[in-house]
């Protein structure tokens, strides 16, 4: 049995359904819901869904850096006998942007790890959702910088792979999309799959900060906002890893924003 914490979320729930796609027992986790109510900044929570786990899938929300302490929480999988744990962290951690106090638990637990970094999440455009759907508008910063936005499908996928299979232990994989994309482009993208014309505004850094420290910690912001105006090439560059796990390339933003289009419309 297999236990999916964010069971609910954009990564989670396709997550839950590739491993039970491939006949996997699953145990879906989340502070919101699912078949356990756990909130990982009270570690304790989450032990009565480890019993008899094989695997646990790591995933924090944005707050939980400020609020909790992810050695506690291992310490409660290692407690309840689970041997494998594969994490979602960030490919910030590997490029210096974000600390790597998440990493290190898992890393130091003596347990079997694997370590997911993503960069730019494809999923990230449901913060233009209401504008698109209600206004036609898209406001972003750094409207013509370009990221490799990954698909939050790929993500499960890759974590389906670490969770279920043998080869990854030990290892610390960067999930990327196909290409780099910017924001001009994301939203030409958006336009071509709605049909409708999208008005795109591009926001200053004093503009985009004010508007996401209403959902992320602020040391995260600032970090994030250095990532979209100034990445570094690695931060550019798309990785391998998916095509070479998964034997197949990573899903484009077009087909994430095709597979969601409702969310805009």
């Amino acid at each position: 049995m297999i236990v999916v914490t964010g069971a609910t979320g954009n990564v989670g729930r396709p997550l839950v359904g590739a491993l039970r796609g491939v006949g996997e027992e699953v145990r879906a986790v989340s502070r919101r819901g699912g078949e356990y109510r756990v909130d990982l900044t009270e570690p304790e929570s989450l032990a009565p869904a480890l019993a008899g786990a094989k695997a646990v899938f790591l995933l924090t929300a944005a707050d939980f850096l400020a609020r909790g302490n992810l050695q506690d929480v291992v310490d409660v999988v290692r407690a309840a006998g689970v041997p494998r744990v594969v994490l979602l962290s960030s490919q910030g951690v590997a490029t210096k942007r974000h600390p790597s106090i998440h990493e290190d638990a898992v890393t130091g637990s003596g347990l079997e790890w694997t370590i997911l970094r993503p960069n730019n999440f494809a999923s990230n455009a449901y913060a233009w959702a209401d504008s698109i759907r209600t206004q036609r508008v898209m406001a972003a910063p750094f409207v013509d910088v370009a990221l490799p936005a990954v698909d939050p499908a790929d993500i499960a996928d890759m974590a389906a792979a670490a969770l279920s299979g043998d080869g990854h232990v030990n290892a610390a994989y960067t999930l990327t999309g196909p290409a780099a994309i910017s924001p001009r482009e994301q939203a030409a993208t958006i336009q071509e799959v709605l049909g409708t014309p999208i008005q795109l505004i591009e926001l200053t850094r004093d503009q985009a900060r004010e508007g996401m420290l209403a959902y992320i910690p602020a040391p995260v912001v600032e970090s994030t906002l250095d990532v979209l105006g100034s990445p570094s090439p690695i931060e550019q560059q798309v990785s391998p890893d998916i095509q070479r796990v998964l034997g197949r390339a990573p899903r484009t933003f077009a087909d994430w924003v095709s597979r969601n289009a409702a969310a805009f419309s």
